[in-house]
């Protein structure tokens, strides 16, 4: 009797191409903004995953970008390409490469470059040359985050580029890393993700976010195969369940929390649950409030405090209500709870760390030097975590 086969392992390398069960809009209407919750199933896969981990997604370009770059380039898309960062075994097609491969976005310095080298325009020269001296660095640099491959090409249409030379210029085509927002213990063949949806306009052209487009418009549910990886973490709940947890995430940041709450009140956790959520309006964007609301009357979420950035005149968000609650919040820390932060790294994770800073030097009677070092042994002992993006 031959030995059984051993499932096969999927990676970043090796993605398994999962289907979207669910596909939910969070917001209600009036927002201004698009939230979505959405259900991976892992049936058919050997993945596994934990409460703080992250889900990799390989998303797939827009059909209206690509068909914009194939109308400038006047290339059909059957066109045979290499492109050298990808090391492929063999050529693919043109379509291939930018619907799945390569990054429409975020030209570099070299496209113009090439323009400037193959434009017969003398005005589009002058303009590309000007865009190249030293002294336009900055101005070459804004210029640059303001297009994207497509409106590049089509601005400068006297510049006649082959397939070839245009995907030696371009980047991969990169995973988007998720937070995943729910616990193996409540639902083990599945992965729920937070995601915000991302549209805006620049040069007076509609934009997208790839990946959170891809997985709101381009996917079909139940149907459309998702490459998906699971991108193991440090982040996550304490291994001891009696330690007390605040978690502060605001927006998409309380994906992971979503997850830690479900895998503390599954797992019989005694210690004590503190969540921080805030948004804009609570009317309408009030994430998994249900949810939020039913842990709140079973005594599984001890502490709810929410901030409302556009509900009233002053803008109230997260850190405030950590430092209205100073004393509490000390109280937990010192007692030996655990701090976490899932969230936007440039703003609010700074203002929540400053706020985390000034509560522990005023409530711990500490210098700021001293109240340094503590966060410092803090973060040593994996009770202050963050995940920030």
């Amino acid at each position: 009797m031959s030995a059984p086969v051993a499932a096969s392992t999927f990676t970043k390398e090796n993605p398994f191409p999962a289907k979207i069960t669910e596909n939910r809009l969070l917001n209600k209407p009036g927002s201004a903004k698009e939230t979505r919750h959405f259900v991976v199933s892992l049936a058919g896969s050997d993945l596994t995953y934990k409460a703080g981990d992250s889900l990799g997604i390989y998303p797939t370009n827009r059909e209206i970008d690509v068909a914009a770059i194939l109308t400038r380039l006047r290339a059909t898309g059957d066109e045979l390409v290499s492109p050298a960062m990808l090391k492929l075994p063999e050529p693919i097609t043109f379509r291939d490469a930018l619907l799945h491969r390569l990054a429409l976005g975020s030209p570099t310095a070299k496209l113009v470059q090439l323009l400037a080298a193959k434009a017969t325009d003398a005005a589009e020269q002058a303009k590309l040359n000007g865009l190249l001296v030293p002294e336009s660095k900055e101005v070459l640099s804004t210029f640059l985050a303001n297009h994207e491959y497509a409106d590049l090409l089509n601005a400068f249409p006297s510049a006649a580029i082959t397939p070839q030379e245009l995907v030696d210029l371009m980047r991969k085509l990169m995973p988007r890393l998720y937070s995943i927002a729910s616990s193996p213990k409540v639902y083990p063949q599945e992965i729920h993700l937070t995601v915000a949806v991302v549209r805006y306009q620049t040069n007076g052209i509609e934009r997208a976010g790839v990946c959170s487009t891809f997985l709101s418009d381009r996917v079909q549910v139940g149907n459309t195969p998702v490459p998906v990886f699971v991108s193991n973490s440090h982040f996550g709940p304490p291994e001891d369940g009696a330690k007390d947890c605040i978690m502060v995430g605001p927006g998409t940041g309380i994906a992971p929390f979503r997850a830690f709450v479900q895998d503390r009140v599954a797992s019989g956790a005694t210690g004590r649950n503190w969540v921080f959520f805030g948004d804009q309006k609570h009317a309408t964007d009030y994430l998994y409030e249900e949810e939020w609301n039913d842990y709140v009357a079973k005594g599984q979420v001890h502490r709810l405090d929410l901030a409302w950035s556009r509900d009233q005149e002053e803008k109230i968000y997260v850190q405030d209500k950590m430092l209205a609650n100073a004393p509490e919040i000390w109280a937990w820390v010192s007692g030996g709870g655990y701090f976490y932060v899932c969230g936007d790294a440039k703003r609010m994770a700074k203002d929540v760390d400053a706020a985390l800073h000034e509560i522990i030097a005023e409530e711990g009677k500490m210098s700021s030097d001293d109240a340094t070092a503590y966060i410092k042994q803090l973060k040593k002992d994996k009770r202050y975590q963050r995940d920030v993006y």
